[in-house]
């Protein structure tokens, strides 16, 4: 018998895990967490759920595996940066802030692993926090602390406030009805006003400290 070529293999091996990702996101926007079973995930892919365990090694490495394709901080690199980093790392701030806001906002598949997050403690979410941590780490260790020197535990209260908030913002739009402190954070005049408070907040950050 003719053997296929070991790329070939390896192609249909990538699909087939493509095939369980999409899959786990699929049942997470429509049903929750709470749906996320093998035996439902394995026959919305379409694929036999043992496959699950041979390349993620069960359902918590799929899980990781998929935040990892999901997830906005923990893949932040500083070399994303549009532009050279000259003025102590602000407009690249500002950028990412506004970035998380608006994938955040068109990601609802994020957006139910966060609420999971809160509700539930499980490995696979510890993971989301210690990647978001190290990333964030490398960008605090690299841009913020040298610009910022002994104001540098400050900022970095200032970016929890600002990341943390609009997590929050944007899960509350979704869940709970749209608008918050009479701003409507589904309008475009609504999330214009959110944004233009970030790089408010930033500004003043930067010129103080």
């Amino acid at each position: 018998m003719e053997r296929k070529p070991a790329g070939g293999k390896i192609r249909n091996i990538e699909r087939s895990k493509t095939k369980f990702l999409l899959a786990v996101g699929k049942i997470l926007k429509t049903k929750g967490h709470a749906g996320l079973k093998i035996n439902d995930i394995a026959k919305l892919a379409g694929v036999d759920k043992k496959m699950i365990y041979i390349y993620f090694g069960g359902l918590d490495g799929l899980i990781d595996d998929y935040i990892r394709t999901q997830d906005f901080w923990s893949n932040v690199k500083a070399e994303q940066a549009s532009a050279p980093i000259t003025d102590g790392g602000k407009s690249f701030a500002k950028e990412l802030f506004l970035s998380q806001f608006d994938y955040l906002f068109e990601n609802k598949e994020l957006q139910k692993l966060l609420l999971w997050r809160l509700s539930e403690e499980r490995k696979s979410l510890r993971k989301l926090t210690e990647d978001q941590e190290a990333s964030a780490e490398v960008l605090f260790t690299e841009i913020v602390e040298p610009h910022f020197g002994t104001n540098a535990e400050k900022y970095r209260a200032v970016s929890a406030i600002l990341a943390a908030g609009m997590y929050y913002l944007t899960m509350y739009a979704e869940v709970n009805g749209s608008t918050f402190s009479g701003i409507d954070l589904k309008t475009e005049n609504g999330r214009k006003a959110i944004k233009d408070a970030v790089n408010f907040i930033v500004d003043k950050a930067y010129e103080t400290w």
